[in-house]
C-alpha cells in the first residue's frame, strides 16, 4: 500500500531525510517514532505529496506521488501536525466543505458526513464555530476530516494530542477497527501507543533509520528484558543483597534507594526469562525466597517485558549527543 525507496530531502546544506526506505502493507499500523527534528513529519509531508523529494521515491496504492500526485492524495486520509483548519467554520460547514474537496456530494457526503462524526463523537460541537473548540475537539475535526472518504491509506501525525484519557481510548479504539483493511502510518511521541496500537514500529534518527520491528521485538532489545524488580521496605545495602547475585542466570544487579524504599533490580543473561528455571523455582519465586529467608518486607516484586523509553533513548541520543558536542567544543576553545 505504501512503498517508500531511498526517500531524502535537503534544504541547503542541512540533510533533514537521508535515503529512507520501508513500506506498508494492508492491515499494519506503523508507529513512526523519533526525536523532536529526526525527519518524521518531513517523511510524512514527502509521502503524502506535500514536499518534493530531493532524491527517492514514494508510491501510494501504486501512484507516484510527485508524477502522479492527485491520484496518489485520493487514496489518503491525512491528519497534519496542529490539525489546522479554517476557525470561523463549524465543524459540520468544515466536513462539508472537506466533502466538496473530496468529490463527494448528495446523500453520499452526508452519509460520510454522519460516520465520520459518530466516529469521532463531535455530535454535540456541530454548530460551535471551530475556534471556539477545545484542543481536543479540534483534533477530532481533524481526525473526523482525514477518515471522511474512507481512505485505504491513513497518515496521521500525534492523532491523540490534546485528548484525555477517555478520548484517547476511544481514537485507539477506532484506529485499530480501521486497520483491518487500511495501511495506517502515524507519527507519535507517545510510547504507550506504540504498544497500545501499532503492529510495527519504526524508529529514525538524524533522517535515518535506526530500528524497525513489531513493538515486542524492540522491548526485547532493552537491557530491562527479562529483568526481575524488587522493592523492599527500608535502606537495603548493596553488602546485604549480594546473595540475589549468586541465583542463576543473573549476571549484575543494580540497588537504588527511593525513599523509604530500596528497588534492586537483576539483570539477566541473553535468552534467559524472570520465568526461567533457578533451581527447582522461577527466578522470581527464587527472589521472593531470599526475600522470606532475610525477612525483607516486600512491596513489590515483578519479571520486567522490557523498556520501550529505554531503547529509544538508546538508539536517539542524537540531540543529547549535539548538546556534548557543543559543550565539548566550548570546552577545548
Amino acid at each position: 500500500m505504501i512503498v517508500i525507496d531511498g526517500l531524502t530531502k535537503r534544504f541547503g546544506p542541512f540533510t533533514a531525510v537521508n535515503h529512507i526506505s520501508f513500506s506498508v502493507a494492508r492491515g499494519e499500523v506503523l508507529g513512526f517514532l523519533g526525536p523532536n527534528g529526526a525527519g518524521k513529519s518531513t517523511t510524512m509531508k514527502m509521502v503524502t505529496g506535500f514536499l518534493s523529494p530531493s532524491e527517492g521515491a514514494a508510491r501510494v496504492c501504486g501512484h507516484d506521488v510527485v508524477s502522479d500526485t492527485l491520484a496518489a492524495q485520493r487514496t489518503i486520509g491525512y491528519l497534519p501536525e496542529g490539525a489546522p483548519a479554517y476557525g470561523d467554520m463549524t465543524p459540520l460547514a468544515f466536513l462539508r466543505f472537506i466533502a466538496r474537496v473530496r468529490a463527494l456530494k448528495g446523500v453520499e457526503a452526508e452519509r460520510a458526513i454522519e460516520a465520520a462524526v459518530a466516529a469521532t463523537e463531535l455530535q454535540g460541537v456541530l454548530e460551535q464555530p471551530i475556534d471556539t473548540l477545545s484542543k481536543g475537539f479540534r483534533r477530532r475535526v481533524g481526525l473526523a476530516q482525514s477518515i471522511l472518504h474512507n481512505p485505504p491509506v491513513l497518515i496521521m501525525d500525534e492523532p491523540t494530542d490534546g485528548l484525555d484519557p477517555n478520548q484517547k481510548h476511544e481514537v485507539r479504539k477506532l484506529i485499530k477497527r480501521m486497520s483491518a483493511d487500511k495501511a495506517i502510518i502515524i507519527s507519535t511521541h507517545i510510547l504507550e501507543e506504540v504498544d497500545a496500537i501499532c503492529s510495527r514500529a519504526l524508529i529514525i534518527d538524524r533522517g535515518q533509520v535506526v530500528a524497525d520491528g513489531t513493538p515486542a521485538e524492540l522491548i526485547s532489545r532493552s537491557r530491562y528484558h527479562n529483568a526481575v524488580t524488587l522493592t523492599v521496605e527500608g535502606q537495603l545495602t548493596v553488602q546485604s543483597a549480594e546473595i540475589l547475585k549468586t541465583l542463576p542466570g543473573v549476571v549484575s544487579m543494580e540497588v537504588t534507594p527511593r525513599g523509604s524504599e530500596t528497588v534492586l533490580t537483576l539483570f539477566t543473561s541473553r535468552g534467559t526469562s524472570a520465568t526461567a528455571v533457578a533451581g527447582d523455582l522461577t527466578l522470581v519465586d527464587a527472589v521472593a525466597r531470599v526475600a522470606r529467608e532475610n525477612n525483607w518486607i516486600v512491596r513489590a516484586l515483578y519479571g520486567e517485558p522490557g523498556r520501550l523509553d529505554e531503547v529509544f533513548r538508546s538508539l536517539t541520543r542524537s540531540d543529547i549527543d549535539g548538546i556534548d558536542a557543543n559543550q565539548s567544543e566550548k570546552n577545548v576553545a
